[in-house]
């Protein structure tokens, strides 16, 4: 896929923001909401170390847009993130009726290198977002990005924060 010169910010961003979660002790997945004229609107990262694993980016961008943005605001809005949404984050992100995802790596990539790392496969099966959400436009991978998210996995996994 071809990533517009207007996208790579944001999507740096995400990839910055994944650092962040890696170096607070976290998975390292990150994400930025925009707007449909080019504002941030919100970001955030992987919380799940606390114990709750539903404290994803996308999904908690999910909930920020339902209280906050109106439908076609959520629909003219889009989700950039360090990695492909899961399950969980894909159905938030459609039950909210929120815009495109541009993603850096994909689920399919997540779940190769972390075979290749030895990890346990998570207790819910990674599908991709068109799989759980139809409706939604995706774009991704971005290969430019694509190392700098391995690498973060990579240092997680064998506990290189």
């Amino acid at each position: 896929m071809v990533v517009q010169d207007t996208e790579l910010p944001h999507l740096r961003r995400c990839v910055e923001l994944a650092a962040e979660a890696l170096e607070a002790g976290d998975e390292p997945f990150g994400s930025v909401l925009v707007g449909g004229d080019g504002t941030v609107l919100g970001e955030d990262h992987n919380r799940v170390a606390s114990g709750d694993r539903t404290r994803h980016p996308e999904f908690e961008l999910s909930r920020w847009s339902a209280a906050h943005l109106t439908p076609g605001e959520r629909a003219a809005a889009t989700v950039y993130t360090s990695g492909e949404h899961c399950p969980m984050c894909a159905a938030a992100h459609a039950w909210v009726g929120l815009g495109r995802i541009v993603y850096v790596a994909s689920s399919e990539q997540l779940t190769t290198w972390l075979g290749e790392l030895g990890v346990p496969p998570a207790p819910v099966r990674p599908l991709p977002v068109q799989e759980v959400a139809p409706g939604v436009t995706v774009d991704g991978p971005v290969p430019e990005l694509t190392e700098q998210v391995r690498e973060l996995h990579v240092r997680f996994h064998r506990g290189r924060r």
